[in-house]
């Protein structure tokens, strides 16, 4: 892989920031400004590229083939790790939770980025963090290097805590929020962030959640977690979500509703519920997972005018951003 280290760390993204207006957030004197990340691949943005980065340092170092990993059949994990591996040319390879449905368009693109896909049961599935499992696959692929369903390692969690977030343009943070599902993301800004407040949105309903940031961040104790205020299961999402996506498009945030929309729902419910105190600087950090609209549209979750809605809001504020 020649020039992948120089590849790696050149600067790889932009750091934006958007302030967001709600009659809510006027009553409660709060400000809420939302944090971007725009990546030279558009398919590792938000989140992706930093819980990648060292783990392709780790592929160049050790001159592994690649990275084997895992996730549902539209995670944004899976999109990412294929287009950075055509990106920085190493192979790739996912162990897929599938029930049996046609290949959607997450998938479709991963296969076109040249990933290869090996479909398992979800009880299957279900043992991809069991350590008899993982040396199994480590005997099968010798030469790769095993990442973790949503890139959570300490690796991954190493590269989050680079992201500063704690001084948006009009000063300090108060609080960071973020939406999570593997625990990653919360640990790492809990590290890169010691003096400031985590509000993590667990939204996949996983009780050992906790535990699992625990583990990543042993000494940070300024981080929470809340369970997103939609009281469904990971992959669904109600009107109001969908609704909220819709009217924040209008202010050029592009958010989907199965992830940053239900965590933004979320920490505006408990904004309005006095859970959050009035007069803080608020950040919420855009996660990514846009790709996501395109399996919705398949399935008729959302409409056509709907999806071209929300797109048409990430495409406006990436060119406002230049």
């Amino acid at each position: 892989m020649p020039g992948l280290a120089a590849s790696v760390n050149t600067p790889f993204y932009q750091q934006h920031w958007q302030q967001i207006h709600l009659p809510l957030l006027k009553q409660r004197q709060t400000e809420l400004w939302v944090c971007h990340l725009q990546c030279r691949v558009p398919a590792i943005a938000g989140n992706k590229w930093l819980k990648l980065k060292y783990h392709i340092q780790h592929i160049q170092q050790y001159e592994k083939t690649g990275i084997l990993t895992f996730g549902g059949a539209f995670s944004n994990h899976l999109a990412a790790v294929a287009a950075a591996g055509k990106a920085f040319g190493f192979q790739t390879h996912a162990i897929v939770r599938h029930d049996g449905a046609v290949l959607n368009p997450t998938l479709a693109a991963c296969q076109e980025q040249d990933m290869q896909l090996s479909f398992v049961s979800p009880q299957q599935y279900r043992q991809r963090q069991q350590s008899g499992y993982l040396a199994t696959l480590q005997q099968q692929f010798p030469d790769w290097l095993l990442v973790p369903e949503g890139g959570t390692s300490p690796l991954g969690v190493k590269g989050v805590a680079e992201l500063q977030l704690n001084n948006t343009p009009a000063g300090a943070a108060d609080l960071i929020c973020c939406a999570t599902g593997s625990g990653g993301t919360v640990a790492g800004l809990a590290l890169g962030h010691p003096q400031t407040a985590v509000l993590g949105i667990n939204v996949v309903k996983d009780p050992s959640l906790p535990e699992q940031i625990t583990a990543l961040a042993p000494h940070q104790h300024n981080w929470q977690l809340a369970a997103d205020c939609s009281g469904l299961r990971y992959g669904q999402f109600d009107a109001a979500t969908l609704q909220l996506c819709l009217q924040l498009s209008q202010q050029d945030l592009p958010l989907e509703p199965v992830y940053t929309g239900k965590a933004l729902q979320t920490l505006l419910a408990a904004l309005r519920e006095g859970h959050i105190k009035t007069g803080q600087r608020l950040v919420f950090f855009h996660t990514g997972g846009l790709q996501g609209l395109d399996g919705m549209l398949q399935r008729q979750r959302i409409t056509q005018e709907q999806y071209q809605q929300i797109k048409s809001a990430e495409l406006r504020l990436w060119h406002q951003f230049g």
